[in-house]
């Protein structure tokens, strides 16, 4: 049993929980670890990294629809119009309306777009080698495949 777990004898659970060493707490800080490493390294100092991920669903999915890009990117769609807003005054994105659906619309990247992704990229990299900074490779392995796993949800991937 782990310390997040385990309950001494004649004490109610809620004396015994440790929020420090609860999962939803570590994937926090994590992240938020993460998240300045972004801040600190990449150049770019008005690009977050909600905007960058962005950037990159849609290079890689060339021109796609709002919804698209939630998918991908797991970002609600009240946040992801900001972000889109914010990278269209930039000029790093393009929306248009799809000619099949006009309600429909579609996010493409610009050449300043496509320029800022292309020169971000090695920042990226540098930016998860430091998130991993002590983890030899099979831990790596290890967190990456937990971490996909936690993310499908529902626990029926094949393994």
């Amino acid at each position: 049993m782990t310390k997040n777990t385990r309950r001494l004898p004649g004490t109610s659970a809620s004396e015994n929980y440790d929020f420090s060493e609860q999962v939803g707490h570590l994937l926090r800080r994590a992240y938020q670890r993460h998240t300045a490493l972004f801040q600190q390294i990449i150049p770019d100092t008005q690009l977050t990294a909600a905007q960058f991920v962005v950037l990159c669903s849609v290079r890689d999915s060339g021109a796609c629809s709002l919804s698209q890009i939630v998918k991908q990117t797991a970002i609600d769609q009240a946040t992801i119009r900001g972000v889109i807003d914010r990278l269209k005054a930039r000029k790093f994105v393009s929306v248009r309306h799809d000619e099949m659906d006009r309600r429909k619309v579609l996010v493409s990247l610009t050449e300043a777009g496509q320029s800022l992704v292309e020169s971000m990229v090695p920042f990226a990299f540098e930016i998860t080698e430091k998130t991993f900074n002590g983890f030899n490779p099979a831990e790596r392995m290890a967190l990456l495949y937990l971490l996909n796993k936690m993310c499908a949800g529902d626990g029926d991937e094949e393994e």
